[in-house]
């Protein structure tokens, strides 16, 4: 009978600003998701580092035994959004191995265990899911799994940090030197309050592992992807780059390329490079988000 499904239960590993949006979204919405679903989705329990009082939730919801809540029967899913490689890789193995599929965001875990990760799912017969691990809720990771599946995939190309694409068009419109625009991306909430991951432009380089390993069937880890930040783009570049008919901009490159000896290998590099200003990339001068980010406390 209508209302008598099965509720699916789900675990959240995280409570930052990630974790904190997807447990308002499963409390806030939980109608709409149970229409979407065909069952109730209820919060089992939420896995924090800390457990205190000031987290904004129940506290009966909280544990910072994530072993323990990801073992549990009452769990089908588990959302992962901790963010360092690990505890994340240890308890996502630990979820799938019990049969539990799992949704994570963590781009720097699934650059370098992707494939351990796939495997364990596959073994236990549940589901990985990472869409939000590249480019937020632009649909990519999908798009190549399932739509491109049959073909062949020569070239993944675009912007894939919205931190330094803010940076680089602040810079292109104003006038401002790196410093001054990053000053103001951190005012404003785009960057975190250690951008270097953004600037340097490891985010971007794990991405464009991830997109490269799905794209072109093979591991590709950050470590071999070419990476060169943006720190030490100047006024001067943008005007040169105007002169040419052009802007600069974050650029992610995955391409199957066929060396001097004929064989083929894939090259994957993220760089500041030139783009024309005609080119449709150059329209989108905003981070992917709306607003700005809540800083982290």
């Amino acid at each position: 009978m209508p209302g008598d499904e099965k509720p699916v239960g789900v675990a959240v590993l995280g409570l930052g600003n990630v974790g904190s949006e997807v447990v308002r979204i499963i409390e806030n919405s939980a109608e709409d998701l149970a229409a979407r679903v065909g069952a109730p989705l209820v919060l089992r329990g939420i896995g924090v580092r800390r457990v205190t009082t000031d987290r904004g939730v129940p506290i009966e919801l909280l544990t910072d035994d994530i072993e323990e809540l990801v073992a549990r029967e009452d769990v089908d899913i588990v959302v992962e959004v901790m963010g360092p490689v690990e505890p994340s890789r240890k308890a996502i193995l630990g979820a799938l191995e019990r049969g539990k599929s799992v949704v994570t965001a963590n781009k720097a875990l699934l650059a370098t265990s992707t494939g351990e990760l796939a495997q364990a799912a596959e073994s236990a017969h549940v589901d990985l899911y990472f869409e939000a691990a590249v480019a937020g809720a632009i649909p990519v990771i999908r798009p190549l799994t399932q739509s491109l599946a049959g073909d062949t995939v020569l070239r993944v190309a675009g912007i894939v940090n919205g931190t330094t694409n803010y940076i680089l068009s602040a810079m292109d419109s104003t006038g401002a030197d790196y410093a001054s625009a990053l000053a103001d991306a951190s005012a404003l909430g785009y960057a975190e309050a250690d951008p270097t991951a953004d600037v340097e432009g490891y985010d971007a380089a794990a991405k464009a592992a991830i997109l490269a390993s799905i794209a072109f069937h093979t591991r590709v880890t950050a470590d071999d992807v070419y990476r060169e930040g943006i720190t030490k783009v100047t006024p001067a570049d943008f005007g040169s780059a105007h002169a040419l008919g052009c802007t600069i901009k974050l650029l992610s490159i995955c391409e199957r390329i066929t060396t001097d000896e004929g064989s083929q290998r894939v090259s994957a590099r993220v760089y500041p490079a030139l783009v024309p200003l005609s080119h449709p990339s150059t329209a989108r001068s905003m981070p992917w988000w709306s607003r700005p980010r809540p800083r982290a406390g």
